[in-house]
């Protein structure tokens, strides 16, 4: 009986039968742990970043609005001050008395770091503090150069003075020409020095009349957008933190087990091992771990492939040897023979070898085609019924007297598997042929197509008349180059690679195959298929 080597079972996908689905987290970002990962730790140190800004900006003008309420109470007590002490006369016509203003505007009054100034009704200077006090603000002087050193960036930097000289009497004289109309002035300017300023212009009155202005600026603005700029620092420290220990989680979390990967990779590559097999890797949970399972899944396919390869190159060369070993005899004996007969039965017996070994390399050669011609093919639904009935009908067509009929018993309804018809038909040729090989003279193969409605609901059963498998063959039948013959068959017409093709086919497709003894007496192969619809 021809027979066949059962390949490593698996369901379609790569999955064990018994093996559960893997288990995913329900929220991924994109479907990806380390994508989400990655995404929360760039975000995590941009927002503490863009927090820390918006914190300043929100800070920003509220410390320069106090600073200007600060100097506006400050410059209405010294306007009171001054009316209290007859800076401001009413008779004969009201007027400021700038000496007498020049002595309250002292050190006592003007705090380190302001100026004040106070004008006339006309817009014209007074007083101002830095003319009457020690304390006065500025930036020191360049160093003294010999006459005649002069350069052009001295002349530069001299144009550049007066303009911005130029600018900020500008701005001054428009913030008190605004107060001379009788409205407070707050501003944000910068003075002669190019220095920022908080500017506080306050109208000084007789009684309702404006006799003048007087103005009260502090130069601390830069101090205080430097302390802010300061406390800025705190957060862009943290995010540089953040964006430190992020590179260094992804580097222990992603970088060294890409490599660990590789190298492992390289290990079997150079054939150092035979698969992929890190642990630590394997129990993760994310990509990695994912990455690591599909590697080691891949390598142990490969060696398994490989030891399979092994194992076929060893039975074939087995096989091969029998007819050789064979032929060579009978050649070698050739030459001996001496009477007709004799030489007769050799050459029998080498066109009988012949043809044994052409079977063996037809078989071998479809044997060793059938992964690639089941991964090449693209499933799709096959009419059982449509596919058996061509099959059966070709026995017919080409039956000569004395060969085993077929017979088909098949419902009405269409039943499809999803599959490949070449394959599929190779398995009910396979089977047909193994049971006519066994079937005695006069007796019928029957083949039966029927819907189980179970789990796997399409069954096809092909059963002969023969005398039966012994029970401990049962399995070992789809074993390669396993063969037992009948009595009176003709040597050499199996090659014991038929069963295995068709549990190999049958598996790819999803399917089971399994032999069994009938009752009566006979041997049945019965195989299940999933419907269109449950096998993916």
């Amino acid at each position: 009986m021809a027979s066949a080597t059962a390949t490593a079972r698996a369901e379609p996908g790569g999955r064990e039968p018994d093996e559960e689905p893997q288990r995913r987290p329900l929220f991924r970002f994109g479907g990806s742990r380390l994508g989400g990962f990655i995404l929360v730790l760039n975000l995590l140190s941009l927002l503490i970043l863009f927090g820390g800004a918006l914190a300043i900006n929100e800070w920003r003008p509220g410390l320069i609005e106090a600073r200007q309420e600060s100097l506006t109470v400050q410059a209405e007590l010294l306007a009171n001050v001054l009316r209290e002490e007859g800076v401001t006369r009413g008779e004969p016509t009201p007027e400021l008395d700038p000496i007498r203003a020049s002595i309250w505007l002292t050190d006592r009054f003007i705090p380190a770091g302001q100026r004040v100034r106070l004008y006339d009704v006309n817009g014209l200077l007074l007083v101002d503090s830095y003319q009457v006090t020690e304390a006065i603000g500025g930036r020191p002087l360049p160093d003294a150069q010999p006459a005649g050193t002069a350069t052009e960036d001295a002349a530069r930097a001299n144009l550049l003075s007066e303009r911005r000289v130029a600018r900020a009497d500008s701005e001054l004289a428009a913030e008190v020409a605004a107060a001379l109309d009788g409205s407070p002035q707050s501003t944000l300017r910068r003075n002669e020095s190019g220095d920022r300023v908080v500017s506080v212009s306050i109208p000084v009155r007789h009684v309702r009349q404006v006799l003048g202005v007087l103005t009260v600026e502090s130069g601390d603005v830069d101090e205080i957008l430097g302390a802010q700029r300061q406390a800025l620092f705190p957060f862009a420290l943290v995010a540089l933190g953040v964006n430190l220990l992020g590179s260094l989680l992804l580097h222990l979390f992603v970088a060294r087990p890409i490599m660990r990967l590789s190298a492992a990779a390289d290990q079997v590559k150079l054939q150092r091992a035979r698969a992929i097999s890190l642990p630590d890797l394997e129990d993760r949970k994310d990509e990695i771990g994912d990455l690591a399972r599909s590697l080691e899944s891949m390598t142990d396919t490969l060696s398994t492939r490989m030891d399979a390869i092994e194992r076929f190159a060893a039975d074939v060369s087995h096989e091969i040897k029998n007819p050789l070993t064979s032929i060579r005899s009978a050649l070698e004996t050739l030459p001996l023979v001496k009477t007709d007969a004799h030489r007769e039965k050799l050459t029998a017996l080498l066109q009988q070898d012949v043809r044994r070994l052409d079977r063996l390399i037809t078989d071998i050669s479809n044997a060793s085609r059938l992964d690639a011609e089941l991964s090449r093919d693209r499933p799709r639904p096959v009419d059982l019924n449509r596919l058996l009935v061509d099959i059966v009908g070709v026995y017919e067509t080409t039956a000569k007297p004395g060969d085993i009929p077929v017979v088909l018993t098949a419902p009405e309804q269409a039943l499809r598997v999803m599959g490949r018809d070449g394959p599929l038909g190779q398995v009910f040729r396979n089977l047909i042929d193994n049971a006519r090989s066994f079937s005695p003279a006069g007796g019928v193969v029957r083949v039966t197509l029927e819907d189980i409605g179970d789990d796997l609901p399409i069954r096809v059963r092909v059963e002969d008349q023969g005398p039966g498998i012994p029970a401990e063959n049962l399995e070992t039948v789809f074993e390669r180059f396993y063969t037992s013959r009948p009595k009176g068959a003709v040597f050499g017409s199996n090659s014991g690679l038929g069963l295995s093709i068709v549990r190999q086919i049958v598996e790819a497709h999803g399917g089971r195959v399994h032999a069994e003894n009938k009752t009566e007496g006979g041997a049945r192969f019965e195989i299940v298929f999933p419907a269109v619809g449950r096998w993916s």
